[in-house]
């Protein structure tokens, strides 16, 4: 399966929780501002990601999802009919 990690910039408050639990070290503080006036967090090393969602559970503020990519979804919608 194929999936999509991503961080919403415009909840991310930059609070390091999913940076401390992250078992692949995949996530860091950004260098650049978000428009809330946060350092974000962001994957600076994705291709590592498991996409294990111990980062999604610790964020207070839901700022990050693991969703299922489009393509994969699409060749599985077409595989049910």
């Amino acid at each position: 399966m194929s999936y999509k990690h991503t961080i919403d910039n415009d909840i991310c408050k930059g609070c390091g929780l999913c940076i401390a639990v992250c078992p692949k070290k995949v996530l860091e503080i950004a260098d650049k501002v978000s428009t809330k006036g946060y350092y974000p967090a962001y994957q600076a090393h994705p291709e590592d990601c498991i996409y294990c969602a111990i980062c999604c559970t610790m964020c207070p503020d839901v700022a990050i999802t693991i969703t299922e990519s489009a393509d994969e979804s699409a060749a599985k919608q077409e595989a049910e009919v």
